[in-house]
């Protein structure tokens, strides 16, 4: 596809998406028509509560649904019993007082008197036992935290909302229901073969037993058979060694995966011995973004520009040979004045080289992981507002359920649906 016809394509698509956003219907709520029995209900109420404001209308609702619900109670124990309160029966089971119970509504917080009976085998379905939330708050708690709040402005912006309190305790146990599902999803199988998995990380602070320490967690991600990247999983490790990457890669063998064509990274250690033993064939790429901005810290800001123009001679070359030859003469030229900037090119020749195998068009797709670092950019905006993570395990919690949020909702077709 040339250019012209590529920028056609992008103006089409454009305009689609487009018109499809601007003719999408909101979901907004339409009121019924108005009948005599509303307009009676609703002046029962202007009477009733002495309405004047949007706020007192508020507190009758509240009021309304307690005494319904408090209704329902009743006539739920009336069908469990087999009569109604107050009438003479020979059965054994029989009302035995009540129970106060607290209920949160979206209307705010509220208190019912459960009704008990002797034999202790009521079981309400209104408000059912051990449940005191009837507000759908436990899927608006998740849903801020997969956006990035924190379990204390969670807490706060519950209570400025509805009124009642969240403890910062049970946002966290709400959020942990999530570790099911997420456990799943980096269990599940993968295809059988990547083209192309990138292997990047992202520092966070983590609590340990008391003690606040950095912990990385690595994101592989990886280009399907069908060009959309795909987030393979999220491990978070304690250090990079030989059989730490091991471990992971064969984890993800044992998930499906059979073959990778290239793997691409910046310089993990240990990560070069666990790819030739987990997968002999595949291609070892280093970044070569990383190395050239690796290669600049040496370099004086007066002297940046012309080194950066010497390095670009090494990997744009056609061919090994060729680069070598740049590596050299580049080796040479600055090795007096930077007697240290070059030692990372020829201490890693062998896992920048695999670039050369390939056309210049194929090496655009792998010579840099800026795909999975602006993936990685999303990741740290979504966390960082948390300096601190309470354990490991919640590195990646909010960073999977927003991936799982994304897929739900169709906005992507595999974990990132970017192609």
């Amino acid at each position: 596809m040339n250019v012209p016809e590529r920028s056609s394509m992008i103006k089409s698509n454009y305009q689609r998406r487009s018109f499809i956003m601007a003719n999408k219907k909101r979901n907004v709520y339409k009121p019924k028509p108005m009948t005599e029995g509303k307009r009676n209900i609703i002046q029962g109420l202007l009477q009733e509560y002495d309405i004047e404001s949007a706020e007192d209308i508020q507190d009758a609702l509240k009021d309304l649904l307690s005494g319904t619900i408090q209704g329902m109670l009743e006539s739920e124990m009336n069908e469990h019993l087999g009569y109604d309160k107050y009438e003479r029966s020979e059965e054994s089971n029989y009302r035995n007082g009540t129970k106060p119970k607290s209920v949160r509504s979206k209307y705010g917080e509220f208190e019912v008197d459960v009704p008990q009976d002797r034999n202790s085998t009521f079981e309400p379905q209104i408000v059912p036992k051990r449940k005191k939330d009837i507000s759908g708050i436990e899927d608006k708690i998740i849903s801020m935290y997969a956006k990035g709040m924190t379990t204390t402005q969670i807490s706060e912006m519950i209570e400025d909302i509805y009124g009642f309190e969240i403890s910062e305790g049970m946002v966290s146990d709400i959020t942990d229901k999530l570790l099911p599902q997420i456990e799943e999803w980096q269990n599940r199988p993968l295809s059988g073969v990547y083209p192309i998995v990138f292997i990047d990380a992202i520092h966070f602070s983590v609590r340990d037993n008391g003690i606040i320490r950095k912990l990385a967690a690595y994101v592989v991600l990886g280009i399907n058979e069908d060009g959309y990247k795909e987030v393979m999983t999220i491990e978070v490790g304690e250090n990079e060694s030989s059989k730490y990457w091991l471990g992971v890669l064969n984890s993800l063998k044992n998930r499906g995966v059979s073959d990778i064509l290239i793997l691409c990274s910046d310089g993990l250690t240990g990560l070069k011995e666990a790819v030739q033993t987990a997968f002999p064939d595949t291609e070892h790429q280093r970044c070569i973004v990383h190395m050239v901005r690796n290669t600049l810290k040496y370099v004086a800001n007066k002297d940046m520009k012309a080194f950066a123009k010497d390095l670009k001679t090494i990997y744009t070359a056609p061919d090994e040979k060729s680069a070598r030859e740049h590596l050299d003469d580049v080796t040479e030229k600055w090795e007096i004045q930077y007697p240290n900037a070059m030692n990372r090119w020829h201490e890693n020749w062998d896992v920048v080289t695999p670039i050369f195998k390939f056309s210049t068009e194929v090496r655009k797709a792998f010579y840099t992981t800026n795909a999975i670092e602006s993936l990685n950019a999303t990741h740290r905006r979504l966390n960082r507002q948390r300096s601190v993570f309470p354990s490991p395990s919640h590195c990646s919690k909010p960073s999977i359920w927003q991936l799982l949020r994304q897929q739900r909702n169709g906005r992507c077709r595999s974990a990132t649906g970017e192609k």
